[in-house]
């Protein structure tokens, strides 16, 4: 029988394109609810994140920011800040480019990823904040 569930995740980041590795917190949702086959839908909550796969090392973590700060500057006027004034138009802009949501296979209770992949929640706003994931499940259980 197919289940559904709904599950959300908290973390605090550092903004400023500061990525964390979600991955063991997304096997553990599916290990803990006892799903062994389907799919994790993730959505990360807010105009101003981003979640996607990387190869989670050090290298690409300095790579990654160098890379949106390259193609979406942060010194740079846009007009929502005009509108807003809180100086995080690039943060918009780079999440749009990025997407929020981000969707894996599992199987045998286990995230179907490459040996270097990692899932990554990006958060590109200008501030320190409290996010939140959802992830929504849909598969078997034991």
């Amino acid at each position: 029988m197919i289940e559904l569930e709904t599950h959300s995740i908290e973390i605090n980041t550092k903004g400023n394109c500061h990525l964390t590795d979600i991955t063991e917190r997304i096997q553990s949702v599916i290990t803990s609810n006892k799903f062994i086959e389907g799919n994790v839908s993730l959505f990360a909550v807010g105009s101003t994140t981003g979640i996607t796969t990387i190869e989670y090392e050090p290298g690409l973590i300095k790579d990654y920011p160098a890379f949106f700060e390259k193609i979406i500057p942060s010194n740079v006027s846009y007009q929502h800040d005009q509108t807003w004034h809180d100086g995080n138009g690039h943060s918009h802009l780079r999440s749009a480019l990025q997407k929020t949501s981000f969707s894996v296979p599992f199987k045998d209770g286990s995230l179907l990823l490459g040996t270097w992949q990692q899932i990554i929640f990006v958060d590109f706003d200008n501030r320190a904040r409290s996010r939140k994931i959802i992830a929504q499940i849909i598969g078997k259980k034991a």
